[in-house]
């Protein structure tokens, strides 16, 4: 029996073209599982085969759990105290093992044999060929449409699959069995049957990729995409940068008579794409983004990361751009929340401002409007300001005498301390669930606690445009954390209809 056995193994590891320790492998895994039908519980049994006899042993096993973890699968696991026992040097994660009596071959089963080992043989098959596949370094997977799997495409490339998920294809895109295709690697997923491969053709990497294929100089590292935004199939935009002088970016990636971008635009079902050239002063580079609107002025908020950017009224719809495309895109390729307004809306928002630091300055500093007035034309923006701004700056300020300036900045700082207190006070009224809350750092905190935001309920019974407005974070952000604020309500429904 144990001759047959190598026998078996040595002709299915050369009809499949797979290592002998495959086989062996599958053969233990169909023992074992045959093994395990002789016991009542879910057991854990190893099966071990002599690779050069063809002899197999057979244990039954336990895995070593802390004390305090206590027995999650009894008939699997053993404590650590129960475990030194019998071995007293054993650590946790180790096993024990009992030995029992082997199963003969032919009690298995032939076609339980088979389906085993054949299953196994086939993952192998099917991981050397990914193996292979993946090592080619490849970026863009080129196949054909094989099948429809749940709305998602199967797509082959010889004798390996990528699925493409209805989300990541092109919207309108109709692709039907035999289309030729190309799209993105995204990932791999093993644990997927059949096609591990995910695949995009909407994402913003498979347009860099596309332009790195076109342009040569890309790859030649003359020019870099340095960004990418999509709308996908209908707009895009790519920011670039020239590392030679020579190089124009934009006229290289639109290539002669647009050769270049279109290939690209005709890959991706008529995107269109804009170029804008790259940055290193975000106000540029935002300016840039929002081609073809003309900006007349541009704001720059560094602590909420965000641009009020002015345009005149003809420009205004074309700045936005159709359901607010234009200003998303230009956002999202810059990293900057963008704020469209024309003149007037600037003038009202910044008449407001004014108003609110004119009352902060004539509340906190114990000053009149005329004061107040003089601090917000000279720039000041903040107690902090008024309170460390280096002492002959605020001497060149021609309204202001030595004495008027020392006791500005004294009572700056009594009041920046006043309301430090105040908000450490505040801080402290906040629930301790509220702290634990996973995503919220200090700072947050201070601001929730600023804003009136006290317990977990609090949180979670806000809006996302007032949470937004509370910490100066993304609706994104502000989303997610109301959201998880919002957990314990679903925790507690689900275990009262228990």
């Amino acid at each position: 029996m144990n001759r047959e056995l190598l026998m078996l193994v040595e002709a299915i590891s050369r009809e499949k073209n797979v290592e002998r320790d495959v086989v062996f492998g599958a053969v233990e895994a169909a023992l074992a599982q045959a093994t395990k039908k002789l016991y009542e519980g879910d057991v854990d049994i190893r099966v071990a085969i002599d690779r050069d006899t063809g002899v197999y042993e057979t244990f039954r096993r336990w895995h070593v759990v802390p004390d305090e973890a206590g027995l999650q699968l009894p008939d699997q696991e053993i404590l650590l105290f129960e475990a030194k026992e019998q071995i007293p040097d054993i650590e946790v994660d180790e096993y024990i093992e009992e030995s029992v009596e082997s199963l003969p071959i032919g009690r298995i089963g032939a076609m339980a044999a088979k389906q085993i080992i054949l299953q196994k043989i086939r993952d192998a098959e099917r991981e050397m060929l990914l193996n292979d596949f993946m090592s080619r370094g490849e970026k863009i997977f080129v196949g054909t449409v094989k099948r429809m799997d749940k709305g998602d495409i199967i797509v082959e490339s010889g004798r390996v699959e990528g699925r493409l998920r209805r989300g990541e294809m092109i919207p309108k895109e109709n692709l039907r069995t035999g289309d030729r295709v190309r799209a993105m690697i995204m990932d791999v997923d093993l644990t997927l049957r059949g096609a591990p491969i995910i695949l995009s053709r909407s994402a913003p990497e498979f347009m860099i990729e596309l332009f790195r294929q076109e342009v040569p100089e890309i790859e030649q590292g003359l020019l870099e995409i340095k960004s990418c935004a999509r709308d996908a199939g209908s707009r895009a935009k790519i920011a670039v940068l020239s590392h030679d002088k020579r190089v124009d970016p934009i006229g290289t990636c639109v290539g002669v008579r647009g050769t270049r971008v279109n290939a690209v635009t005709n890959e991706l079902a008529g995107e269109r794409v804009d170029i804008v050239l790259w940055s290193e002063d975000p106000a540029q580079f935002v300016i840039g983004a929002l081609a073809p609107a003309n900006v007349q002025s541009i704001v720059v908020d560094e602590e909420k990361h965000a641009m009020d950017v002015v345009v005149d009224e003809e420009n205004l719809a074309i700045a936005i751009g159709r359901g607010g495309q234009n200003v998303r895109l230009a956002s999202d390729l810059t990293g900057w929340k963008i704020n469209i307004m024309d003149a007037a809306e600037s003038a009202q928002k910044q008449a407001d401002e004014t108003g609110s630091l004119r009352k902060l300055f004539m509340e906190k500093l114990d000053v009149d409007e005329e004061i107040a007035d003089i601090l917000i034309a000279e720039g000041f923006t903040s107690l902090e300001e008024v309170a460390y701004v280096p002492l002959q700056e605020m001497l060149e300020i021609e309204s202001f005498d030595e004495d008027t300036v020392n006791e500005l900045r004294a009572r700056a700082k009594d009041a920046l301390l006043t309301m430090e207190i105040a908000r450490e006070e505040s801080v402290e009224e906040v629930s301790q669930d509220l702290r634990d809350l996973q995503g919220l750092t200090p700072e947050l905190i201070a601001k929730l606690a600023d804003g009136g935001v006290h317990t977990l309920d609090d949180l979670a019974d806000l809006a996302v445009d007032e949470l937004t407005e509370i910490t100066g974070q993304s609706e994104d952000e502000a989303k997610a954390l109301i959201m998880k604020a919002r957990e314990h309500w679903f925790t507690n429904e689900a275990a009262s209809q228990e």
